[in-house]
């Protein structure tokens, strides 16, 4: 499809609408209008202070137009560029409705955080049934989707006002699983190809610890929530993870952790030493997760494990005293169908996890999925997603955080699910960006929030073990910009 923008380059922004109705097409970009062919012109005009967003998508022999006219409600930088590639959006959606015959769940927002709409709403006084009103009229997002975005906003602002300025969390990687899913698309390395990297990355880790933990110290933050995930941090041995927390524990001042998470997400990593481990050095919330209890779609996406063994490490974990059981499921795998989900569904509501979190299959660039093609209908998501809603709220879990990914199936979202008093602050705070998060590991992303300003800034780690492992004194003096942030901006 040709695709011209005029008067302005928000590229990104035109492509997120494009994505929506044109999946299966790549956008060919064009400096002039096309005479002739499928083809979208995209512009932007201002004249004595008023602008003009408009779309024209030609296709089929047919022309679609629509038009958005506004005045910039603040002068500030920052507010105009995200009040231009919102109309642009809205244009290009509404011509894209017309000339498709097809509309999108989320409407006309493609962001991943669709919840910062309905809190900044909130956050400036607008009532709630207001702020659901203007994501259904004005965002053309479906009412059961406007309502979910407002039960996490609020959920969120109850979270951000129990902060204090100094809190922090702590994001520790563990980049290694048993084997690789085949819809996996995170850096995790299979230990049957890179065992030997295991124990220098761990040694390596240390080191970052150590550093982190003494500028953690004197910049006088406070670390609330730690976070170990992955990969697959179960992938370690029960002595390899007993020393990794017993590490934390040492070289951090917890003693206003509010929550301590470890993955265990693969069952065939599981056992009552770990687990036992994990509990033993701190950790009171652990995430198992099967993402199916259907044995036949745990092969289909590479899964070592049966559900009877999800069901084992659950019976372990609640052996061992854990107080949060979280555990996810994928809406879209390979061989699933509504009816398969549906008894995963009821199989996991049995083990009466505290969180469970339904993520829509998201087939990126890097998973092996996407080089097969894979992706089931939208009508079957659909079905998957609004069967699971019903169920989890019939059975007392309701939503709390929410955010979307590109290259999910039907365009729908994931949702975390929680029983009263069972919400992670981590998940939270890293999906709304309320607080600094400093990670740790390989393909770490320590991300500063100004607790004023709410400007961000980041810090990426190595991506891959080995290179970590090689620059890992580089790992360490890249943090020091941690200081220079708070001086700047505290």
């Amino acid at each position: 499809m040709k695709l011209c923008l005029l008067g302005h380059d928000y590229k990104y922004a035109v492509e997120q609408i494009f994505l929506i109705f044109f999946p299966g097409e790549k956008p060919q970009y064009e400096e002039k209008p096309p005479e002739s062919g499928d083809r979208i012109v995209v512009s932007l005009s201002q004249s004595q202070g008023e602008y003009v967003a408009e779309a024209e998508i030609h296709l089929k022999g047919a022309v679609e137009r629509s038009a958005e006219v506004f005045r910039p409600s603040a002068a500030d930088r920052l507010t105009l560029r995200r009040e231009l590639q919102k109309y642009l959006k809205l244009a290009f959606y509404n011509a894209a409705v017309k000339a498709t015959g097809k509309t999108a769940p989320w409407g006309a927002v493609t962001n991943i955080r669709p919840v910062k709409i309905p809190t900044r709403l909130l956050e400036s006084g607008v009532p709630e049934k207001e702020a659901e009103r203007i994501l259904r009229e004005e965002y053309f997002v479906a009412p059961e989707k406007a309502s979910l975005a407002l039960e996490a906003a609020l959920k969120s602002i109850s979270v951000k006002n129990s902060l204090e300025e100094r809190d922090i969390s702590l994001y520790i990687g563990i980049p290694f699983c048993p084997t690789r899913c085949s819809y996996c698309s995170f850096v995790s390395n299979s230990v049957e190809k890179s065992l030997r990297l295991v124990e220098p990355y761990l040694n390596a880790l240390y080191r970052e610890i150590e550093a982190a933990a003494a500028l953690v110290k004197d910049t006088g933050l406070r670390v609330i929530s730690v976070y170990i995930g992955g990969g697959t941090p179960t992938t370690l041995s029960a002595e390899q993870l007993r020393a990794l927390l017993d590490k934390i524990s040492a070289s951090f001042e917890l003693s206003a952790l509010r929550e301590f998470t470890v993955e265990a997400g693969r069952a065939d990593t599981v056992d009552e030493e770990k687990l036992l481990a994990a509990k033993s050095g701190g950790a009171d919330r652990i995430s198992i997760n099967p993402q199916t209890m259907n044995d036949e779609v745990l092969r289909a996406v590479g899964r070592r494990h049966t559900a009877k063994d999800v069901e084992n490490a659950f019976r372990a974990a609640r052996k061992v005293g854990f107080r949060v059981i979280n555990s996810d499921l994928i809406a879209g795998l390979p061989t699933d169908t509504p009816s398969s989900f549906r008894e995963s569904l009821d199989v996991l509501l049995g083990l009466s996890p505290e969180n469970i979190t339904v993520h829509t299959l998201a087939v990126k660039r890097g998973s092996r999925l996407n080089e097969g093609g894979f992706l089931l209908s939208e009508s079957d998501v659909r079905e998957m997603l609004e069967e699971s809603a019903v169920k989890l709220r019939s059975s007392g879990y309701f939503p709390y955080y929410l955010y979307r990914q590109k290259f999910t199936a039907g365009n729908f979202e994931n949702l975390g699910w929680c029983r009263e008093g069972a919400e992670s602050i981590y998940n939270i705070c890293i999906m709304e960006e309320l607080q600094t998060i400093v990670s740790l590991g390989a393909g770490g992303v320590t991300k500063l929030v100004a607790p004023v300003s709410g400007r961000i800034e980041r810090i990426f780690n190595a991506k891959y073990p080995y290179e970590y492992i090689e620059r890992i004194e580089e790992e360490i003096s890249k943090k020091e910009f941690i200081k220079e942030f708070l001086e700047k901006y505290r």
